[in-house]
Parts: C-alpha cells; sequence; structure tokens
C-alpha cells in the first residue's frame, strides 16, 4: 500500500512540475515532430552529447558569451512547448544579425542536458575535423 502511495504522489508531483515548468510537458502528439520527440526524450533521460536536429521560434535573446570563445545565445520554443538554449560560436561561424523574438531558427548540434532544457551547441563547422559539423538556419540563410 505504502509503494502504491508513494508511486501515486510522485506522478501527481511529476505532473505539477510539467504545469510549472513547460520544457516538462508536451502538446499532442499529433503536433510534435519526430526531432522534438527526440529532444524531449533526450531531456526526459538526462543525456547529454546526443546529435539533434529541429527548429524553434526565439523567445528570448541573450547576450552574448565573451570569456573565452565567443557566443551568441538564444532560447529557443520547440512545438511541443520544450525551450532550448543555442550556444552558437561566433569566432567560428556568422553571427545572425536581426535575430528577433519570434523568428523561426532551424538547427543541428549536439544536445546537452540541463534542468531548464537543455543546450544545443556546435552548430558550426569543426575546423579540427573531430567533431559533427553543425549548422542553424534562419531566413533562407545557413549559419555554419
Amino acid at each position: 500500500m505504502k509503494k502504491i502511495l508513494l508511486l501515486l504522489i510522485i506522478t501527481f508531483s511529476l505532473y505539477g512540475l510539467a504545469e510549472i515548468f513547460p520544457s516538462f510537458s508536451q502538446t499532442s502528439a499529433g503536433q510534435n515532430t519526430n526531432h522534438d520527440r527526440a529532444l524531449v526524450n533526450a531531456f526526459e533521460n538526462w543525456q547529454s552529447n546526443v546529435q539533434v536536429q529541429g527548429s524553434g521560434t526565439v523567445v528570448k535573446n541573450l547576450a552574448d558569451d565573451t570569456h573565452g570563445s565567443r557566443h551568441q545565445k538564444f532560447i529557443l520554443r520547440m512545438a511541443s512547448g520544450h525551450t532550448l538554449l543555442i550556444v552558437h560560436n561566433i569566432d567560428l561561424a556568422s553571427r545572425i544579425n536581426g535575430l528577433s523574438k519570434g523568428d523561426t531558427v532551424h538547427f543541428y548540434g549536439e544536445y546537452e542536458w540541463n534542468s531548464k532544457g537543455g543546450i544545443v551547441h556546435w552548430t558550426h563547422h569543426d575546423p579540427g575535423h573531430h567533431h559533427i559539423d553543425g549548422w542553424l538556419k534562419h531566413k533562407g540563410k545557413t549559419f555554419q
């Protein structure tokens, strides 16, 4: 009986987290793309170093990271409701100038888990040829 009660408490707690943090929730399966499902799966299973592809809508532009290699940073919301931080190396690839809230960005890069939804980086070519080349696409232009 105690195990069933504990399972119910955990289930309702997770449901409550989905209401508070949209990154934990999904819309109906018909609205999710295969890419969204793969990303949500990586998030739910705390996976990192996963090559991912997808697209989302810019919900927030963040200040550039200027410590070490410079990175353009922004947050995307996927069709699933899941959010991702995109960290794009602008020492190796062109910056997306004119990126605005509401814009669609397509991406291919490496996913790293974190509790806020995850990070996608390696969205550029690798001059050392040790990593899969990634990219970003915005308004018909590819940045890599």
